[in-house]
């Protein structure tokens, strides 16, 4: 079963069997909250992560994805939450500006 885990939420885990839903679904599943301004739309970057591991582990870039990429509003080791859909483990992190003030981060 494919494992999330959010290095800097203290290396929390989620393990799913849902594959086939993006990140944020499954990230909002688990009551962890995760900024997401337009709606779960790719209209915007609010949801942005960092992958540290297992890019590969998830699906191809989305249209809306690669519009920002190609407006360098998101980096190669970066992709929406709310557009990245899980195939296997991948270690993730909040992108600093995306941190919520109400929540203990670890770094």
């Amino acid at each position: 079963m494919p494992e999330i885990e959010i290095t800097n939420l203290y290396n929390r885990k989620i393990i799913t069997n849902s594959l086939e839903k993006t990140a944020l679904e499954i990230i909002h599943e688990n009551f962890i909250d995760w900024m997401h301004a337009c709606g779960k739309k790719g209209r915007c970057t609010s949801c942005k992560m960092i992958i540290e591991k297992g890019q590969e582990n998830l699906a191809e870039l989305t249209k809306a994805e690669e519009r920002f990429r190609n407006q360098n509003r998101l980096a190669d080791n970066e992709r929406l939450a709310c557009q990245a859909i899980l195939k296997g483990d991948i270690k993730i992190k909040v992108a600093e500006r995306n941190k919520f003030p109400h929540m203990d981060y670890s770094d």
